[in-house]
């Protein structure tokens, strides 16, 4: 007895939720469906109600089985339901992924040496010909692991080699122009002098940022460069943490470039953030000083005052430098040890850890607060890299 009536209101209940789904299907589509669909969905809606009030358990029953068979007559036909079910949770699960990116940890990838050799840009070693761990099914799991692959740069066509003046379209890599087509080799091929064809300006010994047609003519076919290239490293970046405490001297700041002068518009920089608003700064090789006195906090500065290596066989830090006379149209550049800069309430210094080669903000002048994004925290790829794990 006691069973029988626990069973009717579970029954009335599941007939109710169908009633529920009834009336808000009635609502949706009662202008595409048919007068006897309509009134047969009606009549069966009025039959659970009337076995909600007054009928036993097989009247619920068979009410529920009617009304269930006029919703599944009445619904439309879903094709391909097991694809429309991984869609949905696709959506859902990208929506998610997007969300953690704006809000918590973004990726970024370093493009560039400007702060070797805590963080390592593209970098590349000359290399003739592919080895056994360069062709397939090896070459997909070294990639995965250490994050290099091997590349050939061969032109298709005779003709001079070209120096690009500004090619931003492939960061870490410099672009050569031969006969209309662009090929790109990596930078610190080009400045290490790997890439044969490849001769340095001879005003002002440089590669880039000159126009110029390098010395040299290659046949088709020929190769420009060839060699294993690594990719930089990939970083997360605190998104919230700067929303709860003021930025710290020592963090590696990443920022956006937009608004900055002088400077690729819409993009992000990765520096270490050297000054703090309010102070001022100079550079006295290989010392920075903050307010007229040198500074050695915290460690990620002092070791690159002291000139440390970081491991055995790594080139160690080549500490702070001004900029001497490099052209560069800025009244607050640190050319010299007796310039310095008087940072604004919302300005920050930034400077690569590779200072000889990091166009910082001893160039272009302070980082707007506004343009602050968090700091680098944890490099979680490649696997292989001696550099994996939390950032200092």
């Amino acid at each position: 007895m006691t069973m029988n009536f626990f069973e009717r209101r579970k029954q009335r209940k599941q007939l109710k939720a169908m009633l529920h789904h009834a009336q808000g299907m009635r609502n949706m589509r009662e202008d595409v469906l048919s007068a006897g669909d309509l009134a047969a969905l009606d009549a069966a809606m009025d039959a659970g109600g009337r076995a909600i009030r007054q009928g036993n358990g097989t009247e619920l029953a068979s009410a529920a089985q009617n009304l269930g068979e006029r919703i599944d007559a009445l619904t439309p036909a879903c094709s391909l339901p097991a694809w429309r079910e991984n869609f949905e949770v696709l959506v859902v699960a990208l929506g998610v992924a997007m969300a953690f990116r704006a809000y918590f940890y973004q990726p970024f990838k370093i493009p560039t040496g400007s702060m070797q050799p805590t963080l390592y840009g593209i970098s590349s070693v000359e290399q003739a010909t592919p080895t056994l761990m360069d062709r397939m099914p090896f070459k997909v799991a070294q990639w995965l692991v250490t994050g290099s692959w091997y590349e050939e740069v061969r032109v298709s066509d005779s003709g001079q080699v070209i120096a690009l003046e500004a090619d931003d379209s492939k960061p870490g890599f410099v672009g050569f122009a031969v006969a209309g087509t662009v090929y790109h080799v990596p930078s610190d091929a080009v400045r290490e002098r790997h890439a044969h064809v490849v001769r340095p300006d001879p005003m002002t010994g440089q590669y880039v940022g000159s126009r110029r047609v390098v010395v040299g003519r290659v046949l088709a076919g020929d190769v420009l460069w060839s060699g294993r290239v690594t990719a930089g490293d990939f970083v997360f970046v605190n998104r919230w943490l700067w929303n709860f405490r003021c930025p710290h001297r020592g963090e590696v700041m990443v920022f956006s470039t937009t608004g900055i002068r002088a400077l690729p518009q819409g993009t992000h920089y990765i520096k270490r953030m050297c000054g703090l608003p309010n102070e001022t700064l100079s550079v006295h090789p290989p010392e920075l000083w903050i307010n007229g006195a040198a500074v050695h906090a915290p460690h990620a500065i002092d070791r690159v005052v002291r000139k440390q290596s970081l491991a055995s066989g790594v080139r160690p830090y080549a500490g702070y430098q001004t900029i001497g006379d490099m052209p560069f149209d800025n009244p607050r550049a640190l050319r010299h040890t007796e310039d310095s800069i008087r940072l604004g309430p919302d300005e920050y210094f930034a400077m690569g850890d590779n200072t000889g080669n990091s166009l910082d903000s001893r160039y272009w002048g302070p980082v707007p607060q506004r343009n602050l994004l968090g700091p680098a925290t944890v490099v979680y790829w490649p696997f292989a890299s001696p550099r994996w794990g939390a950032i200092e």
